[in-house]
């Protein structure tokens, strides 16, 4: 059903955007031939030394990915206590937990919304421009995390339906962040570190789930410690203290403080030179908000810039997006682009969401009923943490550091096949690392998963797109492929909840029907890596050019 109805959004949202023409994107002078103004004012940028204000625009962009993260993740660790606490059956020899429903969305809504703001900002950032939508998307952050955390209602289902909505709204604002984000940064890097400079706004993301991992385990100790409370096994009541209902409350709203410190700066963020020269047609512009924040020489030649009054000229490369001419000269990178983002998040999330239910399986985890529900957060917290720190992070920082030696697609190769290696291992010998003498094992494997991820394709799908497609149709191609990567986070993370669970029906999680267990699971994802592999041979490689080097729009207009 779920992917019946994602089928239907790529539909309509194929038909909606087919209609777009060249002329619904332009702004300011009608005519958007590639002048040689508009090629020096490229020129200098992509020429122009790594400065101050190329930093600012990372840790600026990189705050909204690290509140992206944050707020997509924390959910996983405390849907355990929100089962112990809305959920609760009187007599039941195990805590309360989610019903399949309420879990499967309240992990994930959030994505549904991610995949229509993707959507609706990467088409809007192309129509708009770039800066006129960017302060948008924190601002919905800021307002849905604190209301997330505020959820209320007179009864469990109440509360839920409260916190699925600001959920959704909250994904909404973070669908805007990818395309505005990588495009922005890609538009203002120059052609040698641009790789570098997307990777680490992207990387910001590593930090964001190490920070909920940080902020849950601060936030579980301090009320653990505080209220001594006996676990489920000693008293079922008791074990579930009612100051625990603050506890997911104060780590959902935590979210908006990174988000709201940099409203501002990114408020007042000038539109990407390249936008404006390229879409705008407006080289004055581009060149008085370049030499703004960047220190270039360039000199504009007045008696070429073209009149803003001529409509009768009309740019050589002006086709529709999805026209005949759009397939034919970037219909495969589209492909490419959407297939390896969506199969890459297929994986990646199934093992972000649902490790706390990994970690169970092979035993790395207390039986729940032997913790209380504040200790319990605090387990989860720590086993991901730790992933973080150990696969996680150091992948995103490998990719800033070789992305521009290596490229982007011989990292995106050795990301999928080192995934389908690791996830291979892990689910052949799956018996094997559950012997409690081999679980470190299992651990180093499943931490190379995420390594190579991130030194990956989590990395490179996210920054191809805001590379190979031309200017004015490059947030909005973004804003698709990420989307198709949200499409597959849906099915990682509604489909994973299901498909993990035992083949045993009497020791399925409460609720759920048997599924083909984790182990099979890890079969499923090692597919996914592989296919994702072969769909990257449609992908060309960018490094070391300018971004009109590989769209073509660099070619000169002297018509």
């Amino acid at each position: 059903m779920y992917v019946l109805k994602l089928h239907a959004i790529f539909f309509f949202s194929y038909i909606l955007l087919d209609q777009i023409t060249y002329d619904d994107l332009r702004h300011g002078d009608p005519s958007l031939k590639m002048t040689e103004n508009n090629l020096d004012v490229l020129i200098a940028l992509d020429g122009a030394k790594t400065q101050r204000f190329h930093f600012t625009t990372i840790l600026i962009s990189g705050m909204g990915f690290f509140t992206d993260a944050y707020d997509l993740f924390c959910i996983s660790l405390v849907t355990k206590l929100l089962g112990r606490i809305y959920y609760h059956i009187d007599g039941s020899p195990t805590p309360g937990s989610l019903p399949p429903n309420v879990s499967a969305a309240v992990n994930g809504v959030a994505f549904c919304g991610t995949f229509v703001g993707q959507l609706f900002f990467g088409w809007l950032g192309d129509k708009a421009g770039r800066k006129q939508v960017y302060g948008l998307t924190l601002m919905i952050m800021v307002v849905c995390s604190i209301c997330s955390g505020l959820s209320f209602g007179n009864s469990p289902k109440d509360v839920m339906v409260t916190l699925c909505f600001f959920r959704f709204w909250l994904g909404f604002g973070i669908g805007g962040d990818y395309p505005l984000s990588a495009t922005i940064m890609s538009e203002y890097a120059n052609k040698k570190t641009r790789g570098a400079f997307v990777a680490a706004v992207f990387a910001m993301q590593g930090f964001g789930i190490l920070g909920g991992g940080i902020v849950a385990i601060f936030v579980s100790f301090v009320f653990d410690r505080s209220y001594h409370v006996p676990p489920y096994s000693v008293d079922p009541v008791r074990s579930t203290v009612t100051q625990a209902d603050y506890v997911w409350r104060i780590i959902l709203m935590i979210g908006a403080i990174p988000a709201a410190v940099t409203y501002y700066s990114r408020s007042k963020m000038p539109e990407t030179p390249r936008y404006t020269a390229l879409v705008a047609n407006n080289t004055r512009q581009a060149t008085s908000d370049m030499l703004n924040v960047l220190q270039v020489e360039i000199t504009i030649d007045e008696e070429s810039i073209v009149p803003s009054g001529d409509r009768n000229r009309r740019p050589n490369n002006e086709f529709g997006l999805f026209s005949k001419e759009f397939r034919r000269k970037h219909g495969l990178h589209l492909l490419g682009t959407t297939t390896t983002w969506f199969l890459l998040d297929i994986a990646f999330y199934s093992q972000n969401l649902f490790q706390k239910d990994i970690f169970s399986a092979i035993g790395w985890l207390k039986n729940p009923a032997t913790m209380n529900a504040i200790e319990e957060v605090y387990n989860i917290s720590k086993a991901q943490t730790i992933i973080a720190l150990v696969g996680t992070v150091p992948g995103y920082w490998v990719t800033v550091g070789l992305i521009d030696r290596i490229g982007r697609f011989k990292i995106q190769m050795i990301g999928f096949a080192c995934m389908s290696l690791s996830m291979g291992i892990l689910a052949i010998w799956y018996e094997f690392w559950k012997i409690p003498a081999n679980r470190i094992g299992f651990i180093v494997f499943y931490a190379c998963t995420f390594f190579f991820a991130n030194f990956g394709p989590n990395a490179t799908t996210f920054i191809l797109p805001a590379e190979i497609f031309p200017a004015r149709f490059r947030s909005t191609c973004h804003g698709i492929s990420a989307a198709s990567g949200k499409a597959g986070a849906i099915i990682g993370a509604f489909g994973f909840l299901y498909a993990a669970q035992n083949q045993d029906s009497s020791k399925t999680d409460h609720g759920y029907s048997k599924g083909i267990g984790v182990r099979n699971s890890l079969f499923v994802l090692t597919a996914c890596n592989i296919l994702g592999l072969l769909f990257t041979l449609l992908l060309p490689e960018t490094k070391g050019k300018s971004l009109e080097e590989i769209t073509g729009e660099d070619r000169l207009d002297r018509s």
